[in-house]
């Protein structure tokens, strides 16, 4: 998909406006259940080109759906396979353009061609899950989205032990 510079202008234009917008909203909540809803919600209302924002939360080794917006999810995803473990096993943001030749792909919806996921961390740098954002588009994702997300993401930040109250088994902190 070839894009302007005049795109990529207001594509930054907004998410300013988003983050700006989400470190008003999550002051207002202590709870990291709560800021992740909130931050799905935003983002997929937000951003014309996303089709399923969630969160995929690393529960006892497996990748669990946490909150999210858009058509129906796997609720566990198999692992070591998919986008979403990538991420995970190489804990960096990976940009999918084309889904469909992503070895390993889980497909939970037809309908989506390309893929974003950012790794989560907490405090102790300790990974927990993974935002997961799918686009009916082919090559939807740009470095744009990507620093963005990851900046997002650090706004939900947690520690340790507000980890164990989101039901995260200790094994894996």
């Amino acid at each position: 998909m070839k894009r302007t510079k005049d795109h990529f202008s207001r594509l930054n234009q907004k998410y300013e406006r988003i983050y700006t917008q989400l470190q008003e909203l999550l002051a207002k909540s202590p709870h990291l259940l709560s800021k992740m809803a909130t931050t799905c919600a935003l983002l997929h209302h937000k951003l014309s080109h996303f089709f399923w924002t969630g969160f995929y939360i690393l529960i006892d080794q497996e990748l669990c759906v946490g909150p999210y917006q858009g058509s129906l999810a796997c609720q566990l995803l198999a692992k070591n396979k998919g986008v979403c473990w990538a991420g995970i096993n190489n804990k960096k943001t990976i940009i999918v353009a084309d889904v469909h030749q992503f070895p390993g792909h889980i497909p939970c919806d037809s309908r989506s061609n390309s893929e974003i996921v950012v790794p989560l961390f907490d405090t102790e740098g300790n990974i927990w899950g993974v935002l997961d954002v799918d686009s009916c588009q082919f090559e939807a994702f740009s470095t744009i989205d990507k620093e963005w997300l990851e900046k997002i993401t650090a706004l939900l930040k947690p520690n340790p032990e507000e980890l164990k109250w989101l039901f995260l088994a200790q094994s894996n902190l």
